[in-house]
């Protein structure tokens, strides 16, 4: 299963099935042989996380996958896929991004987050990026310094989630760029070991959130919050979507709202300058006799 993931998925999905796997799958299901996993088990399985809905569907669709391989390589008969009729809980997407008070607090804890012993400037400069890109958090830590390309302003990434893609950088994060030191590194953000990029950026992230009084927001909502900025500044939605690098509008449609809040708020603005001038005193007319 694990050389199969590894050629037909990306090594992050294949790293992450892995994990699901370890975790949930093989301590409860790990002891039957996978000829004799029947729906009950399967059913309860995911009864279990009911706690967690994303984490037990994604239990229940790389299970179903596994069972699929198990037939075609005739490890089980035709048509016995025991996750089928197992329905999905439904999963709420978050919408949370960061309002203009979060903003400023996340600011001073980025600015001082060295001296308080937060995080080091690789990790600060990771979260920056992060956000003044809306890019993918490993998007940002797989960065080596052949992909920035200074003369376009881009990061030019040959693999991402969504294949290969460019990534514009505005003014800030050039900024953030031209102020990270270039050693003998070959990554943006290096590790502790400069042959290696960071790895986990979390560690860091929960201390940075924490003292910035906003411990609910995921580094993910960062991107989201890119997304917020566009829409507040009159971008489109496609034009969004190409910054992100969405390779699928329905993906961008996701942050919808966030442009409808977006013509929302521009709405009270435009009714509240007409309700004002419907509010003012007219002017005087002075009407001349005719003699």
């Amino acid at each position: 299963m694990s050389e199969h993931a590894l050629v037909k998925k990306k090594a992050s999905s294949a790293r992450s099935d892995e994990l699901t796997l370890r975790l949930y799958i093989l301590p409860r299901l790990g002891a039957l042989p996978l000829a004799a996993i029947a729906r009950p088990d399967v059913a309860r399985l995911h009864h279990e996380l009911r706690d967690k809905p994303t984490t037990g569907n994604r239990v229940v669709a790389l299970l179903s996958k596994m069972m699929n391989l198990a037939e075609l390589w005739g490890i089980r008969p035709d048509h016995t896929n025991p996750c089928r009729h197992i329905r999905h809980y439904p999963e709420s997407r978050r919408r949370r991004f960061l309002s203009g008070d979060e903003l400023a607090r996340l600011g001073h804890a980025l600015e001082h987050g060295e001296a308080l012993g937060l995080a080091d400037k690789p990790a600060l400069d990771a979260i920056r990026l992060l956000l003044l890109t809306g890019a993918r958090c490993g998007e940002i830590l797989n960065l080596r310094w052949e992909h920035v390309d200074r003369e376009r302003w881009v990061l030019s990434l040959p693999d991402s989630k969504a294949g290969a893609k460019e990534i514009p950088v505005g003014r800030a994060a050039q900024v953030v760029l031209k102020n990270i030191e270039r050693t003998t590194s070959p990554w943006v953000i290096p590790g502790r070991d400069p042959r290696a990029a960071l790895v986990n950026l979390n560690k860091a992230w929960r201390r940075i959130r924490k003292h910035a009084e906003i411990e609910d927001v995921r580094l993910h909502d960062l991107r989201r919050t890119a997304a917020s900025a566009g829409a507040s500044v009159g971008l489109s939605l496609e034009t969004v979507g190409q910054i992100l690098g969405h390779t699928q509008a329905a993906t961008t449609k996701r942050y919808a709202f966030l442009f409808d809040d977006a013509k929302r708020e521009a709405a009270d603005l435009m009714s509240a300058r007409l309700a004002d001038a419907l509010k003012a005193r007219p002017a005087l007319r002075v009407v001349l006799s005719r003699s």
